[in-house]
C-alpha cells in the first residue's frame, strides 16, 4: 500500500506490502442465494483472454474499485479487514453506492492465517471468509491478497518508530536477525533496503531459509482451500483470483545479481510454486495476480524489472503493479499539483508490459496521503491517476487522438478504511503508543472514507472524482474511452479534456456537465455493454447520444431496449446503463452525461451526427 511517506527528499519511497498468510482446509460448505438484482448474464467468472478480463458472455471487464483494507495490518482486530461481519456489510454497500466499486483487493494476514508453525487458525479464516462474503454477496468481486510491508510486525521494537506487518512471530524467531534500525530514515519505505533486519528477512525468504517459503506455500494452499469450501458457487465466481505477495522485494542482491535477474531466478520460481498451489486447492480456472519487483516502475527509487523474462506467462497469470508518485509524495522533487496527462507514459508502461507479458494488468494499488505537507496534492494526483487509467491520452489530445486510447485499466485504490481517525492499535504491542489517527500504520492516512459520529459511512474525498462513470463490461473490444469528473481542487473545477469548440452541438449538450465517451467495436455475444452509473447520473437527468438512439432518462433495460438502465447486482441502490447492439464487428459509440435539461429530439439528433462524423474520421 501507499505511505504516509511524507516530505523528503531522500525519498526511496516505496510502498506498502503485502505477504499473504493463510491457510486451512475445510468445513461445510456454504450456502447463499443468488446475488439480488442480478440480471441473466451477470455473476459469471472471470478468465483472462486475448489479453483481458473476460466474463462468461465473453464480455471485456474493468474491474474498479479499493483494498479492503489496511486494517489487516493491525493488531486491533487481529488481522481482518472489519470488526465484524457487519462492519464488512456495510462498508460493501458504502463502496458500491458511494465509491462505484465493483471488486476489491481483500488483505489477508499470514501472521494470523498460521499463528502457530504448521497450524492454521480456524477461526481467523472462518471470520475473513465470512467478511469477504459480504462484498461477494453486495455483487462486488474479490482478489484476496497476502499482504507484507517490512516483512514482519515482529522484526521492529516496541518502542520503534517503525512497525510492519505480514510474517508470524515464529518465522522472526527461526531467523535470528539483528536488532532493527533504520538510520535516518524520513518516511517508513525506506527500512525496505536500509533496515538490516527487514533486508535479511527478506532474504531468508527468497531464499526458502529455514523452510520459510514452503511453509508459505502450504499455508497458502490450505487458505485458498477453506475460502473455496466455505462460499457458494455462486460467490466463488465472483473471486477473481489470488495476489500471492505484496511488494516483493529482494531484501539483499547475491553477488553478481541485480533486480533483473533476482526477478527471473527468484521472484518468477516463487510464483509458478504459488500457481501451482493454486491449482492444487481448486483454483485452477482462476488467475495469479502476480507483482514484480515494486521498485520496477518508481520515479525516484527505480530499478529494472517487470517481469522482462517470463516470456509469455499467458492467461492463468495476471500483471499486477502498484503505481504512487513518489516525487508528489516527497513534496520536495514535485512542487506543484499534477497536471492532465501526468502519468498516462507510467500507466501506459503498464499497459505495454502486459501485453508484452500475453496478459492484462491491474493496477492494485494507488494513491496520495490526505494529510501531511502533500495532501494538498491528492486532489489532482488522484485525478490524473484515474485519468491515466481510463486512458493513455491526455485530456488535451483525446478528441484529436482517441485511437491511442489503450485499453481501459483495472485498479484498487488505496484504500477503504472505515475507522480512519478512530484507532486503538498498539504499535507494535506497546501500550504506551497508541495509534488513533489516520489509518494507525506508519502514520498513513489514505483512506477514502471514515465513519461519521452516527457511524455512517461517509466519503473523505470527492465523490465526484470517487463514484466514476467507466465501461464494467464491454460487448466486444473497448477502442477509447474518457471521463471527465469536473472533480474539484477546493473551489476549483478541474475540466482536463472539454468537448472542443469544433463540435459545438456536442459541446452544448454537456455544458459544464461530466460526460463520458465510450468508443468500442461489437462482439459476437448476446449480452449488452455497460457503465456504471454514479450517484451524480441519476437516471431522471442522464443523457445518451449513441449510435444505437439517443434518450434522455433512459428507461428500464430489457433484451429489446437499446439503451436501458438497471440497478446493479447486490441491493445497495447502485445503477448501471446498458447497451445492446445485437452485431458483430460494428463500430458505436456513447455519449453519457449528466449535463442537459430536458434536450429536444432536434438538440440530440445533432449532436448525434457529430458524433457520428467524428468516429468515422477518428476510428475509420
Amino acid at each position: 500500500m501507499p505511505n504516509l511517506r511524507a516530505r523528503l527528499l531522500v525519498v526511496l519511497v516505496v510502498l506498502c506490502g503485502l505477504c499473504g498468510f493463510l491457510t486451512v482446509a475445510g468445513s461445510p460448505s456454504a450456502t447463499a442465494a443468488t446475488v439480488p438484482g442480478s440480471l441473466s448474464f451477470d455473476g459469471t467468472a472471470l478468465t483472462v483472454s486475448g489479453g483481458r478480463f473476460t466474463d462468461g458472455h465473453g464480455r471485456e471487464v474493468v474491474l474498479r474499485g479499493y483494498n479492503v483494507s489496511g486494517e489487516t495490518k493491525l493488531a486491533e482486530n487481529h488481522g481482518l479487514p472489519f470488526a465484524s461481519v457487519a462492519d464488512a456489510q456495510k462498508s460493501a454497500k458504502a463502496l458500491r453506492a458511494l465509491g462505484g466499486g465493483n471488486s476489491v483487493r481483500f488483505l489477508l494476514s499470514w501472521a494470523y492465517a498460521e499463528p502457530v508453525q504448521g497450524q492454521v487458525d480456524t477461526a481467523y479464516l472462518s471470520a475473513a471468509t465470512a467478511q469477504m462474503r459480504a462484498f461477494l454477496d453486495a455483487g462486488i468481486r474479490v482478489y484476496p491478497d497476502f499482504h507484507q510491508d517490512l516483512y514482519s510486525r515482529y522484526l521492529f521494537d516496541d518502542d520503534s518508530w517503525y512497525t510492519g506487518d505480514g510474517a508470524p512471530k515464529w518465522a522472526v524467531d527461526l531467523g535470528n536477525y539483528p536488532d532493527e534500525s533504520c538510520g535516518i530514515c524520513f518516511v517508513w519505505g525506506q527500512n525496505i533496503t536500509q533496515n538490516g533486519a527487514v533486508k535479511a528477512a527478506q532474504y531468508d525468504f527468497w531464499h526458502n531459509a529455514h523452510g520459510l517459503q514452503d511453509a508459505f506455500l502450504t499455508t497458502a494452499q490450505k487458505v485458498m482451500a477453506y475460502i473455496k469450501q466455505n462460499v457458494s458457487t455462486e460467490e466463488f465466481a465472483g473471486v477473481i483470483g489470488f495476489d500471492p505477495y505484496n511488494e516483493p522485494y529482494a531484501g539483499t542482491y547475491d553477488s553478481g545479481q541485480a533486480s533483473r535477474s533476482w526477478e527471473r531466478d527468484l521472484l518468477w520460481p516463487f510464483y509458478v510454486r504459488f500457481r501451482a498451489r493454486m491449482d492444487a486447492a481448486g483454483w485452477q480456472d482462476k488467475p495469479a495476480l502476480v507483482e514484480p519487483n515494486l521498485f520496477w516502475n518508481g520515479n525516484v527509487s527505480k530499478e529494472e524489472g517487470g517481469l522482462l523474462d517470463a516470456g509469455s506467462i499467458g492467461s492463468r497469470y495476471v500483471f499486477n503493479t502498484h503505481f504512487y508518485d513518489q516525487k508528489a509524495i516527497s513534496g520536495i522533487l514535485m512542487w506543484g499539483n499534477a497536471s492532465d496527462g501526468q502519468y498516462v507514459s507510467d500507466f501506459g508502461t503498464v499497459r505495454d508490459r502486459a501485453a508484452a507479458l500475453g496478459t492484462t494488468a491491474v493496477v492494485s494499488e494507488f494513491g496520495h496521503p490526505l494529510n501531511g505537507s502533500t495532501a494538498g496534492k491528492a486532489p489532482t494526483v488522484l485525478k490524473a491517476m484515474y485519468q491515466a487509467l481510463d486512458s493513455r491520452v491526455k485530456g488535451a489530445n483525446w478528441w484529436t487522438s482517441p485511437a491511442g486510447s489503450g485499453p481501459v485499466l483495472s485498479g484498487s485504490q488505496w484504500q477503504w478504511d472505515i475507522y480512519n481517525g478512530r484507532h486503538s492499535e498498539l504499535m507494535n504491542g506497546n501500550p504506551d503508543k497508541v495509534q488513533t489517527s489516520g489509518d494507525a500504520w506508519n502514520d498513513e492516512d489514505l483512506s477514502a472514507v471514515r465513519l461519521d459520529d452516527n457511524g455512517v459511512v461517509t466519503l473523505r474525498q470527492d465523490a465526484r472524482l470517487l463514484d466514476r462513470l467507466y465501461p464494467s463490461a464491454t460487448s466486444g473490444s473497448t477502442l477509447a474511452f474518457t471521463y471527465e469528473d469536473r472533480s474539484r481542487d477546493g473551489s476549483t473545477t478541474l475540466t482536463w479534456n472539454p468537448v472542443p469548440s469544433s463540435l459545438p452541438n456536442v459541446s452544448a449538450l454537456v455544458g459544464s456537465g461530466q460526460y463520458g465517451l465510450l468508443v468500442w467495436r461489437s462482439g459476437s455475444g448476446t449480452a449488452p455493454t455497460e457503465l456504471h452509473l454514479p450517484a451524480s447520473f441519476p437516471t431522471a437527468t442522464t443523457t445518451v447520444v449513441s449510435d444505437l438512439g439517443t434518450a434522455y432518462a433512459p428507461p428500464a433495460y430489457t433484451s429489446s431496449t437499446p439503451i436501458g438502465t438497471a440497478p446493479e447486482p447486490g441491493g445497495t441502490g447502485s445503477r448501471r446503463l446498458l447497451l445492446t447492439d445485437g452485431d458483430s464487428g460494428t463500430l458505436h459509440y456513447a455519449l453519457v452525461t449528466n449535463g442537459a435539461t430536458a434536450p429536444s429530439a432536434t438538440v440530440l439528433n445533432a449532436a448525434k451526427a457529430e458524433l457520428a462524423t467524428w468516429t468515422a474520421s477518428k476510428f475509420s
